[in-house]
């Protein structure tokens, strides 16, 4: 009964109730409540999102006795029922009857225990999917009978807070549930409609601002999302949006802060277990499980509830990290007895700043202690460089095993103020824990963003990685998926870890077809290699020395096979000494960031993709970046990649590897390259579609002298190289498939205005072999000779241009077609390669010998002027030819 002043005034009222902003589960829950309580009324207490009010007033509305929160006299409640909730400060007023000894709390929830849950003179509480579930089964328990509607509703409420199924927090009782309410002829058109709902261009635009606001943060190794946006406006469905940039960006743990007009909003999503939302939410005034949860706040801006948020996230994730996880493998190690010389050796070679000290013992390794580069420097300056390491060795410290946590850690190399922490399983050292490594925790859990800094090496630690199987099937053929679950099979059964690595994973994600594969094993490589090759009928051929393999399959495709393994340098441009390693440091050696990110294999973890030095970053923003400063001082062959790379991909090279590369050429590094190394990267850039454009980058930085003095880039060699591109792009859309050597082409132009002397410097000085070296010289000032006489006495008989030519390989007859300005002279050639060159004659010197001549040179001359008269047009068919003979004997 309504009284005049529009207040409800029935004695002793039940009123069912949900949570502010109130999502479908909540809405069902109540209408599956009003049946086991019919004659409560149902109220929101506060606010609702846009989407439910619009569901409301156009189509269900009759199912509810809904009224106003604003029409209820609070002294004639007697019941208050709660659904999907339990949290006092989720209810808005309804909060205030709580207290009151006079009213019953019946409470229906799906979310995990708080401590601070409102407690109830009755509670149904299970950790089901969604809240609906649960009153489902009592009202088929109660068999009381639902409309279709009413079904429809409930059934809603199920598909959406379990994501249709997909959330981790799906149990076996919401598949039931669900079974039920179709049953009773719930409408899943309605409900995919519902779920599956377009968004507007206002909600297009505020999810790209998520994304685009998105920072990423390591929280006790675990990877979070924080993303902040503010409209003037209030958006509807912003959980929905959420929910949506988790699928988009395949995402573990997200939280969304935003400002809509006046108010906060918090939105939390979580697919693995070591992010409690719902714990985390909480404390912010929402509320939740383990996998969604929300708040809505006043009074605090977006800086203070991102804070807040950040110490609550340090205090409440759980860490996936463990020191098997935090690791450097392989440890380096020393025997006691090695002279404090050759450890200072070591300590440069492998850039670290301490060794762990052994002793081997019945054949195994006892660990005595560790070295710091600090102590062996003092003994070296003190002149005891050759006693040995054990003399030194700080032989007390603490180790931990593969499942320590960060706080273990913490503690033994701080309170040990210890360097360097072995990790030690069943008494072998699998690997170690620097200082510098635990800084890089504490610095992540401080919220300090690494990824925006340029020094790679605090990446080293921590992978990121995200699982991109779907990906990888929608990119790849089938065989090819195949083949890399086959490789991690056997990797898996061998014991040993499988990667995929390098340009493959790369193109991947450049989108460009690439299917060399390129094999990473952590264990023995040729082991893995002989047993995979078995089991496809494949041959290897393997290579001991580098612990790298090429699997062959039977009709040609092949594999490349390396074990996990490390670089050091003696000497800057020399050639690599390798070493075992794991999949980070086999990494860490690689040239540019873009070229690190690697794919695991093995069956459980198949399709993850592993970036330990912000690769996706880089291919992200398009850019050429080396791991660490002294990349070209090791390998200066590196600078060639780089210009190849940043023009094949259209990147650009990074201002610090710019640098870099200036410094190399500057202090005179590439010289030092034996010819053989400068010719192997020149070869491979002039293989590119368009190498003109990295011949100019090389000249830029000064690196064409480097080939050889003479090489200058001018006007000239420009128009050459682009007249060459020209011509081979003409003659590779004659699909002639005729092999030729494309590099070549373009090495007779870059050496085309070289004197024979200059280019026999030219190729000692990039050790050219000897068939090579004879196309560049004797044969190259041939066809400049032809050429020049081409030009001089153009037209010419078919006949004369065919002698000229025929002597000729492709590439000299590009270089040539390429080289002249005369357009005639090109047609000429263009006519040579298209046509004369495939003119034969069908009289043989059988048929001679049958017209009565006697064999001898004479044939030779006759068959040359019959194909000569053939060439020029003269002769048509094999009668001509005949006739043709008749004549020229007589």
């Amino acid at each position: 009964m309504v009284s005049d002043t529009g207040i409800y005034n029935k004695k002793d009222l039940t009123i069912i109730t949900t949570h502010i902003n109130a999502d479908f589960d909540a809405l069902a829950s109540m209408l599956a409540a009003q049946k086991l309580y019919p004659d409560a009324l149902v109220v929101f207490p506060g606010s609702q999102e846009k989407n439910l009010r619009n569901f409301f007033v156009k189509s269900m509305v009759y199912l509810f006795n809904m009224i106003d929160i604003k029409d209820i006299d609070f002294a004639n409640l007697k019941r208050l029922v709660l659904v999907d909730t339990r949290q006092a400060n989720r209810i808005g007023k309804l909060s205030t009857v709580l207290d009151r000894s006079d009213v019953e709390i019946h409470i229906y929830d799906h979310h995990p225990p708080m401590h601070n849950d409102i407690k109830g003179h009755y509670e149904v509480n299970d950790l089901t999917g969604a809240t609906v579930t649960i009153l489902t089964e009592i009202i088929k328990t109660k068999n009381i009978d639902i409309s279709s509607d009413e079904a429809t509703i409930m059934c809603l409420g199920i598909y959406e807070d379990t994501g249709s199924f997909t959330f981790p927090s799906t149990t076996e009782k919401d598949f039931k549930a669900a079974a039920f309410l179709l049953s009773k002829g719930a409408n899943l058109n309605v409900v995919s409609n519902l779920v599956s709902r377009e968004i507007s261009p206002e909600q297009v635009r505020l999810l790209n601002d998520m994304i685009q606001a998105a920072t990423r943060y390591n929280i006790n190794g675990v990877e979070v999302l924080i993303t902040t946006v503010t409209t003037e406006n209030y958006v509807s469905d912003f959980a929905f949006l959420v929910h949506k940039m988790v699928k988009m960006e395949n995402l573990d743990a997200i939280f969304a802060i935003a400002r809509m007009a006046d108010k906060m909003y918090v939105v939390a999503r979580s697919r693995i277990p070591e992010v409690d939302v719902g714990a985390i939410v909480t404390p912010l005034g929402g509320g939740g499980h383990t996998y969604a949860a929300a708040a809505t706040i006043k009074g605090k801006t977006l800086i203070q509830i991102e804070h807040e948020l950040n110490e609550i996230l340090y205090s409440k994730v759980s860490s996936k990290s463990r020191a098997k996880d935090l690791m450097s493998s392989p440890a380096i190690k020393v025997d006691a007895d090695i002279p404090c010389k050759d450890a200072k050796n070591l300590l440069t070679q492998y850039n670290i700043n301490a060794l762990l000290v052994i002793r081997k013992q019945n054949g195994k390794e006892i660990l005595l202690g560790f070295i710091t580069r600090q102590i062996v420097e003092k003994a070296l300056y003190h002149g005891l460089d050759h006693l040995p390491v054990k003399e030194y060795t700080t032989t007390e410290l603490a180790f931990v095993e593969p499942g320590a946590g960060v706080q273990e850690i913490q503690e033994k190399i701080i309170e040990n103020k210890q360097r360097v922490l072995p990790v030690i399983d069943n008494d072998i050292i699998i690997g170690v824990i620097t200082r510098t490594d635990l800084l890089d925790i504490l610095a992540r859990r401080t919220g300090y963003d690494t990824a925006s800094s340029p020094h790679l090496l605090r990446e080293r630690g921590h992978a990121r990685t995200r699982n991109i199987l779907r990906f990888m099937k929608e990119r790849l053929s089938t065989r090819i998926v195949n083949i890399l679950k086959a490789i991690g099979k056997t990797a898996e059964e061998l014991g040993y870890d499988a990667y995929v690595v390098g340009g493959f994973v790369r193109d991947l994600f450049l989108y460009r077809t690439n299917e060399d594969l390129d094999i990473v094993i952590e264990g023995d490589g040729i082991t893995f290699a002989k047993k995979y090759a078995k089991t496809v009928d494949a041959r290897i051929h393997a290579y001991d020395k580098f612990g790298t393999a090429v699997i062959i399959f039977p009709d040609g495709f092949k594999i490349d096979v390396a074990s996990a393994r490390m670089e050091f340098y003696k000497f800057p441009a020399a050639l690599p000494t390798v070493e075992m390693s794991s999949i980070k440091l086999d990494l860490f050696r690689r040239d540019f960031t873009v070229n690190t990110l690697a794919i695991q294999l093995n069956p459980d973890q198949f399709g993850v993709l592993i970036d330990f030095f912000a690769a996706q970053r880089d291919v992200k923003e398009k850019t050429i970046r080396v791991l660490h400063n002294l990349s070209f001082v090791e390998d200066p062959t590196r600078v060639f990649r780089a210009i190849r790379f940043e023009q094949r991909f259209g990147f650009s090279i990074g201002k610090l590897t710019s640098g870099l590369i200036e410094n190399a050429v500057k202090m005179d590094f590439l010289k030092r390259l034996s010819g053989r190394r400068v010719f192997t990267e020149l070869r491979q850039i002039l293989e590119e579609e368009n190498p003109t454009a990295a011949i100019i980058r090389l000249n830029e930085y000064d690196l064409l002298s480097v080939i050889h003095s003479s090489i200058i880039l001018n006007k000239d060699l420009f128009s050459l190289f682009n007249s060459v591109k020209k011509v081979i792009s003409w003659h590779d859309l004659l699909f002639l498939e005729e092999p030729y050597m494309k590099w070549a082409v373009y090495f007779l132009a870059l050496t085309g205005h070289c004197d024979r002397k200059t280019v026999e410097k030219v190729c000692n000085r990039l050790e050219i072999a000897p068939r090579y070296r004879t196309i560049f010289t004797k044969e190259r000032f041939n066809a400049d000779h032809c050429l020049s006489k081409m030009e001089r006495n153009h037209p010419m008989e078919n006949s004369t241009l065919y002698h000229l030519l025929s002597g000729f390989k492709t590439e000299l007859a590009l270089y040539m077609m390429a080289s002249t300005k005369y357009e005639n002279v090109k047609r000429s050639i263009s006519n040579y390669f298209t046509r004369l060159r495939h003119v034969d004659i069908s009289i043989k010197g059988r048929d001679l010998i049958a017209m009565g001549l006697a064999p001898g040179p004479v044939f030779r001359e006759i068959l040359q002027a019959v194909h000569d008269a053939k060439i020029n047009g003269q002769l048509k068919t094999r009668s001509d030819e005949f006739a043709f003979v008749k004549d020229y004997v007589r």
